[in-house]
């Protein structure tokens, strides 16, 4: 073919490639892809499909699937589709093993529902007896038939040890063998300059830290010894309704496999309704609303709660290989090919309970769709780029992270060598935006690849407009993140074309109300997946560049995942 018939056919491509960009919404794809030296991204754009979604979440969120839960019918359904679909696109097996599942040890334990948690005075005799499901929720990660608890109860404030903050709820109290009580969410402490407001030099101000996270307050009730830790829910603070409580933590819980059979952990966890809180305090002379201002000052101490807890939990046991999914696309350059950018997106969602089957629609079946569509446009990039690319589809997520810790504990490549981590956990669904959030914006030079591509795309990006319900530690990158990765958490934006302002974010509100963890959470006639796509081109993009790029991304100066890196690339180095 003539130079000059070349460059009619490349035109020609060019200009069908944008017309598929415009029919899925695009009215301008980002101008750096119409240089020459770019030719080919165009169509690896194009490649991604409203179509293609919506049937990969349809069948992901059918009932045929059941939920999705590990361990099950669905599990195995869930992970072949997956697989064959990467084996649809010559991705080659992820696993150095040769296959495409990186197998993912873990124990489910099952607790009786008729459990029932006593409260008792002890001065007055008064007695409490709470609900398993209405008023509390709890759960043992100790792998034994039978776990029970009985023990003085002490409220901790919120249960917060963080020596640069100075802050101690523990005091130095041997809280060893006592139930422990507290609140969610980080010390929401006032701003001395204005009351109205929180300290900014305290806990990040509104956005939440991992203090805040009801897994850091397990992890330290275990650390102080304590036989059972109680966390105080309240809609607003947790970032949604107790019925997600409820939801997410019935039936089997599931455990990364440990050496020590769960024995370090406390013996019961859970959760309490604000309400019987309330009723706990009072029945033992306590104000829960005048504890609860106190816990917001640094001089709080324990305050024991003149009653005792008394549960037990009758377990069903079993150990289970669950199955991370894992593909790979070689890079082009023989020395940086050893480096990846990973892309997941977890498969799991809360299977079958009394209110039916919890079909995940949203979450996520809608990410491992985008999983499957950015993996379908890389392999449309001629030549690729310079580093691998990883497509990990996680286990368990809903149970804690625990397919992506799995694999940031156990990596299949080199977490040093691994560039960046990009996540996707519930995709747009209404439509088009003019911005696109990024989850800990300001975390990682991550960030300005986003910028430099939303821009072209004629977007802007924005920080969480939820800061203070700590998503950041809540999905898949943080596994990443904690081990020193720099990791990507993009969400949808909020300011939709052709809505008033607020629309998104009452949106966003609605879903988690009536739709979060909930059997509702199907594909409904308003979804409009032409936002998704936009952001899905705008992932892809970020991934390619970082994978081109001569630098690796980094953490940015301030960053608490900043020394773990460093750590690991100097150690590399050796």
């Amino acid at each position: 073919m003539s130079h000059r018939n070349q460059v009619v056919f490349r035109r020609c491509c060019l200009v069908l490639a944008l017309a598929v960009l415009v029919a899925n919404g695009v009215t301008r794809p980002p101008a750096r892809l119409l240089g020459s030296n770019t030719s080919s991204q165009p169509a690896a754009w194009a490649e991604i499909s409203k179509m293609r979604l919506l049937e990969y979440i349809t069948t992901l969120s059918s009932d045929k699937f059941e939920g999705r839960a590990p361990a099950s019918n669905g599990e195995d359904l869930t992970t072949t589709f997956i697989r064959e679909k990467f084996k649809g696109l010559a991705l080659q097996p992820g696993n150095p093993d040769g296959t495409y599942f990186q197998h993912v040890p873990m124990v489910g334990i099952t607790a009786d529902p008729a459990m029932q948690l006593t409260l008792t005075g002890s001065n007055s005799g008064k007695r409490l007896t709470l609900r398993y499901g209405e008023d509390f929720m709890a759960w043992t990660k100790r792998e034994q038939p039978e776990v029970g608890i009985n023990a003085d109860v002490v409220f901790v404030g919120y249960g917060v040890v963080a020596p640069e903050y100075h802050w101690d709820d523990y005091k130095g109290v041997d809280v060893r063998g006592k139930v422990l009580v507290m609140l969610i969410n980080n010390p929401p402490v006032p701003d001395p300059k204005d009351p109205a407001k929180l300290d900014p030099n305290m806990f990040k101000g509104k956005a939440m830290t991992y203090y805040g996270r009801w897994t850091y307050k397990f992890e330290m009730a275990a650390q102080k010894g304590a036989a059972g830790c109680l966390l105080i829910h309240q809609t607003g603070p947790a970032g949604y309704p107790w019925e997600v409580v409820r939801n997410s933590n019935g039936g089997e819980q599931f455990s990364l496999a440990r050496a020590d059979k769960g024995m370090s952990r406390a013996a019961v966890e859970g959760w309490m309704t604000h309400d019987q809180a309330k009723a706990l305090f009072a029945m033992t002379g306590k104000d829960l609303a005048a504890l609860e201002k106190a816990a917001v000052d640094r001089n709080f101490r324990p305050v024991p709660l003149d009653a005792q807890a008394a549960l037990t939990l009758h377990n069903k046991i079993r150990t289970i290989n669950s199955k991370n999914v894992v593909a790979k696309l070689p890079g082009g350059d023989p020395k940086l090919r050893q480096e990846y950018v990973i892309y997941t997106a977890h498969w799991d969602h809360l299977g079958v309970g009394p209110a039916g089957i919890f079909h995940g629609a949203a979450d996520n079946a809608s990410g491992v769709a985008g999983l499957l569509e950015i993996a379908r446009a890389f392999t449309k990039v001629q030549p690729p780029p310079r580093r691998s690319i990883l497509f990990l589809a996680v286990t368990a997520e809903e149970q804690g992270l625990l397919g992506s810790q799995y694999y940031a504990e156990h990596p299949l490549y080199p977490l040093a060598k691994t560039a960046a981590e990009i996540n996707m956990d519930v995709l747009n669904t209404f439509g088009r935006t003019r911005d696109i959030t990024v989850i800990g914006l300001g975390m990682s030079t991550l960030d300005g690849y986003v910028k430099t591509v939303a821009t072209e795309q004629g977007r802007v990006v924005r920080p969480d407009a939820e800061p203070e319900k700590g998503f950041y530690f809540r999905s898949d990158h943080f596994s990443f993140a904690k081990l020193g990765v720099p990791a990507l958490d993009p969400e949808g934006g909020i300011d939709y074309l052709g809505r008033p302002a607020g629309w998104g974010m009452k949106m966003r509100e609605k879903f988690t109300k009536e739709n979060y963890h909930k059997p509702s959470d199907t594909i409904t006639p308003d979804w409009e997946l032409s936002g998704a796509v936009l952001d899905l081109q705008l992932l892809f993009e970020v991934g390619y560049q970082v994978a081109d790029a001569d630098r690796l991304p980094t953490w940015n100066p301030g960053s608490e995942f900043r020394a773990r890196r460093e750590a690991m690339l100097k150690g590399s180095d050796k």
